[in-house]
């Protein structure tokens, strides 16, 4: 489980950001995520989703503890993110957009580097790998270089060695950004699996059919703020526009 109470973030300005700021009444910090609350249950899947800038991915980067919060706390499954982050990386698989593959290595060797991290035996890593690879399609490029991969591939990669340790809680950064049709729909079906299985999931995403598609919870972050936090159902029956699109639109459009 997550738990976020009342969760703020803020960031000070560097010289260079308050240059190019008119206003410097807020003393030259910004707040990124200004009192979060919500929680994410296991074996079910939540939705995060807000316009660039919102504060999606420095909330789930103080989840999976990249970011310390600058007010409140986190829980994941039990354990203070800031207290005691090692123990909730043990529990926790985490997919961020930006994060980089070693083009040197092999798409197996990335994926064992991952697990010899994370203290598996080669019988753990080995029926894990084995599973993971069968699922996603990836034994025709398991040998071959990430640096001869396609970017489809190397997502496949990205997710293998995010999971690869069966984690209690995983959380996905905009999982299917910059896909062809195929590769989503595999990793779309990844989510529903690890959501069989259990585990606590929440993603962000741009792709308003995959919160359709995937999501029994979801909460709109615009401008650090949380616009709504509920069941994706409470959501359906609260809409005033026709489509999730307009809502969405309706509810942070008038102060984007």
């Amino acid at each position: 489980m997550i738990s976020l109470n009342s969760v703020s973030k803020t960031f000070k300005q560097s010289w260079w950001q308050k240059k190019g700021t008119a206003n410097h009444s807020n003393g030259g910090i910004i707040t990124a995520v200004d009192g979060v609350s919500f929680t994410c249950e296991p074996g079910r899947i939540f939705g995060l989703i807000g316009p660039n800038g919102a504060g999606k991915t420095t909330t789930l980067r103080m989840i999976a503890t990249m970011l310390q919060p600058t007010s409140r706390t986190i829980h994941v499954c039990d354990t203070d993110v800031v207290t005691n982050p090692m123990k909730v990386r043990q529990k926790m698989g985490f997919l961020s957009g930006n994060t980089g593959l070693y083009d040197r290595l092999t798409a197996e060797e990335m994926v064992r580097y991952y697990a010899d991290l994370h203290g598996m035996s080669k019988e753990a890593y080995q029926s894990r790998r084995d599973e993971l690879f069968s699922m996603m399609g990836m034994e025709e490029f398991a040998r071959r270089r990430i640096s001869k991969l396609s970017s489809g591939m190397k997502q496949k990669v990205s997710i293998a060695r995010t999971i690869i340790h069966n984690p209690e809680v995983v959380v996905f950064d905009e999982p299917t950004t910059g896909l062809d049709v195929i590769t989503s729909k595999n990793i779309v079906q990844l989510i529903k699996r690890c959501k069989e299985e259990g585990k606590t999931i929440i993603f962000s995403t741009h792709r308003f059919g995959e919160l359709k598609l995937l999501c029994d919870d979801l909460a709109i972050i615009h401008k650090g703020k949380i616009y709504f936090n509920g069941t994706y159902a409470e959501f359906e029956e609260k809409m005033q526009a026709d489509s999730l699109e307009d809502e969405f639109i309706r509810l942070v459009g008038a102060e984007a």
